[in-house]
């Protein structure tokens, strides 16, 4: 029977939860945004602030690991999540930004699915997180994340190679240039929730 002499940080649980909460406004927000594409400066705003508070809570986990004595688990893992949960809120707040700052007219259909499927990817995040302390049906959130990264890789890969079929004028060589960055920024956010989920999946392991 494992039982510990000195009593856990409890808060990091919270914390966490916190995190992965500021994820899910910052994907809805890009969702709402490529879904309904009008003031598109001000739905970008709203990211960028997400995007700060969600720094304030990383740098919360940090503060609070370096004066913690006894963690609910490795702090080399407690790290990780919270850079991984960090990192993927910063890839969503930078696709926000170049679809701002590069005047893209309008997403394209393969734009919009993508940001449906990171959508679902931080959805499952957000559900494994909020279990993270009773590691209870965390591995199937886990596997789901992994199936919509590699459907997000696929997407990406087709989407790019259209630009590059259908570039001719100097026109869509710009939008070439443009949609490339930020379908290569969409694949790095998939990417990234790939990385969350297996974090938790190797805390799942240790604490077997």
């Amino acid at each position: 029977m494992k039982f510990n002499l000195l009593p856990k940080e409890e808060k990091f649980f919270e914390l966490f939860k916190l995190q992965a909460n500021k994820v899910k406004e910052g994907i809805e927000a890009l969702d709402e945004m490529v879904n309904n594409y009008v003031d598109i400066e001000k739905k970008y705003r709203k990211i960028e602030h997400i995007e700060h508070e969600g720094d304030a809570i990383t740098h919360d986990i940090f503060t609070r690991l370096r004066e913690t004595f006894i963690t609910p688990f490795d702090r080399e893992d407690i790290h990780e999540l919270a850079s991984g949960l960090d990192d993927v809120l910063d890839c969503i707040e930078g696709v926000a930004s170049r679809l701002n700052f590069f005047g893209i007219k309008e997403p394209t259909p393969q734009l919009v699915e993508l940001v449906t499927i990171i959508n679902k990817a931080v959805c499952q995040i957000y559900e494994a997180i909020a279990r993270l302390k009773t590691l209870e049906h965390v591995h199937s959130f886990c596997e789901e994340i992994n199936t919509l990264e590699n459907r997000a890789d696929l997407i990406c890969q087709s989407a790019t190679a259209s630009l590059f079929e259908h570039a001719e004028t100097v026109e869509q060589l710009k939008d070439l240039i443009r949609l490339k960055e930020i379908y290569g920024r969409l694949e790095i956010a998939s990417d990234r929730c790939e990385d969350v989920a297996n974090v938790i999946e190797g805390i799942v392991i240790k604490t077997a």
